[in-house]
């Protein structure tokens, strides 16, 4: 077995949660048990890396009912299914439900370890076809990962396939959190040097005698590593917290990049995570190298700078996020929207980020607001609002699409659901939808 595969174990009993477990990680697996399939469904997720063993008769959600979650979220995760002696009528519906197939109890260990075989190889083929597909799809996948229709952003993804599609070296500066890295990824992912190396070094995570060898070699016998110059010949290496890079190595660096020529053998990006204020990427590098990393040079927008963009990044992070924690993703009002677009957001996307999955967490919970999040992330800040204010017709808006949009999500396209849930005839609907650039054809 190249790699062990996972196997969650669901039984509310625990010795037979124990005996399953001993038994199958002496054949080489790696397990995890569950006494509930509440708690199963916190961790098994669509590319849940492993099979699901399962008892059908359990208290609170019973086996079947957690076969329809698994097979909603991800029909291809093979679960094999445990009943009751003479319990032929479950086993039939867990077959129709989609289950792998089914152990009867008693069953034979030794059938039970054919069974986790097939299923598990079945479940690699599976993840090795996804893991292919997402490859050779990854430019379209990281640029979609860019999200949002705010002017900032489309001139961003605008940016990103011209500098993508040039040879010349690139600067990426903007405030922290803003998804510098990302667009890295999404400039190789997009060029002509998408299929060669992509090679990332933190220039602030080490020392300069160790970066300097990481950097430039030389390799010593015993080591196992290219130097990242060599290694990502050809292709593209990332180096972030550029400005960490002291005078001798921004020497050799501008060296190493002289000696290549035009067009250059292996693309330079540089990311810049400056924290001082006042401060820039040309303040810190010395010029001449600061001048050939800038020639082609892309300025993240900060997030609030995005508007209505936040809204739709909220969304689709606690979706997700709710998903991962199987609950429903909070919904949001129109005075926390309104919060959520005039806040500061000095940690940008990834403080967004961090937003989002505490308030599925508390939604969950029952209990607290998106305000007291962004309150407790900046508590000297009162109140929490930008210094740019905005028309009340803009939240106005911005609410209403949001709404629009994650009840078109929320019933699969469905517009008369849409209509009835909303109160709104169609013709309005149709307008409204046409005004934000909703397309029913994105929610089916």
């Amino acid at each position: 077995m190249a790699q062990a595969m996972k196997i969650a174990i669901v039984d509310n009993e625990q010795d037979m949660r124990q005996s399953i477990s001993q038994w199958l990680a002496l054949s080489g697996y790696d397990t995890e048990t569950f006494a509930s399939a509440e708690d199963a469904l916190k961790v098994l997720g669509p590319d849940y890396p492993g099979i699901v063993i399962s008892d059908i008769k359990m208290p609170g959600m019973d086996g079947i009912q957690l076969l329809k979650k698994l097979m909603g979220a991800d029909s291809t995760l093979p679960v094999i299914m445990i009943t009751g002696h003479g319990d032929v009528p479950m086993a039939v519906e867990a077959m129709r439900v989609g289950a792998f197939d089914f152990l009867e109890k008693p069953f034979n260990p030794d059938r039970m370890s054919e069974l986790a075989k097939r299923a598990s190889n079945a479940r690699r083929l599976t993840l090795d076809n996804r893991a292919l597909r997402r490859e050779l799809s990854g430019g379209t996948q990281i640029m979609n990962k860019l999200i949002g229709a705010s002017p900032v952003m489309e001139r961003l993804r605008e940016d990103i396939l011209d500098l993508g599609q040039a040879d010349g070296h690139v600067l990426i500066d903007g405030e922290t959190g803003t998804g510098k890295t990302l667009v890295a990824h999404a400039l190789h992912a997009v060029g002509s040097r998408a299929g060669k190396k992509f090679v990332l070094v933190s220039c602030a995570a080490l020392e300069e005698e160790a970066l300097a060898k990481r950097l430039f070699g030389p390799m010593m016998p015993e080591d196992t590593q290219l130097p990242a110059i060599e290694e990502a010949r050809g292709g593209t290496l990332v180096l972030e917290d550029i400005e960490a890079l002291s005078d001798t190595l921004q020497a050799r660096l501008l060296s190493v990049m002289n000696e290549q020529g035009t067009p250059a053998e292996t693309r330079i990006v540089a990311i810049s995570n400056l924290q001082e204020a006042g401060k820039t990427s040309e303040d810190v590098l010395r010029p001449d190298l600061f001048y050939r990393l800038a020639a082609l040079r892309i300025t993240m927008p900060p997030l609030r700078q995005r508007g209505e963009d936040i809204l739709t990044l909220f969304t689709r992070l606690s979706e997700q996020f709710a998903e991962e924690y199987g609950c429903e993703a909070p919904q949001v009002s129109a005075q926390e929207a309104a919060q959520l677009l005039q806040a500061p957001w000095p940690g940008n996307v990834r403080q967004l980020i961090n937003i989002a999955e505490r308030a599925v967490l508390q939604s969950r919970r029952g209990s607290g607001t998106i305000a007291s999040l962004l309150m407790s992330d900046h508590e000297e800040m009162q109140p929490v609002m930008t210094t740019e204010g905005k028309p009340l017709k803009e939240y106005v808006e911005a609410f209403e699409r949001m709404l629009i949009d994650n009840t078109m999500r929320r019933h699969k396209g469905s517009i008369a659901s849409v209509m009835e849930e909303l109160c709104l005839p169609r013709r309005t609907l149709n307008e409204k939808m046409a005004k934000y650039g909703l397309q029913r054809a994105d929610y089916l």
